[in-house]
């Protein structure tokens, strides 16, 4: 489901906020976009995406944590790679790689973010170093 409201007149340090909710109450994707509103006002359009199960429940938290009076929903398709996770071991330590496959074939790996970004404030290391480095590991592991 797609669940998007227009907002002109909120408090921008409660996205955040927002955002957490969201996101703890099933949402799969939250993003703002600037947008010009009638009257030529600048405004926001908060688009929530989520399985059709929880679209009540962030409807209500949407209505209750913004200043929207309506909330536009409706049904979208995905077509989506199949996936699975595997821990590897790299120079860094062990990381999650989320693998996706088209057709049953092997098209792209990539490092966990969250992995990589406790390996940069455990070690010091920038945190584009070490994905560099994490994605050749990869590389010759996967292609």
């Amino acid at each position: 489901m797609i669940l998007e409201t227009n907002i002109d007149d909120m408090n921008p340090e409660f996205y955040q906020y927002l955002f957490e909710k969201l996101f703890e109450n099933g949402a799969l994707d939250v993003f703002l976009i600037p947008i010009i509103m009638k009257k030529q006002r600048p405004g926001t359009l908060l688009t929530v995406i989520c399985e059709k199960e929880n679209a009540d429940k962030l409807k209500e938290i949407i209505f209750r944590e913004t200043s929207t009076f309506g909330i536009r929903y409706y049904e979208a398709l995905r077509y989506k790679l199949d996936r699975d996770f595997l821990v590897v071991d790299t120079p860094y330590g062990r990381i999650r790689v989320k693998k996706g496959y088209l057709n049953g074939k092997l098209i792209k790996a990539y490092p966990e973010y969250e992995d990589v970004k406790a390996i940069a404030e455990k070690t010091g290391n920038s945190i584009s170093d070490i994905y560099r480095n994490v994605m050749r590991h990869i590389d010759l592991l996967f292609f």
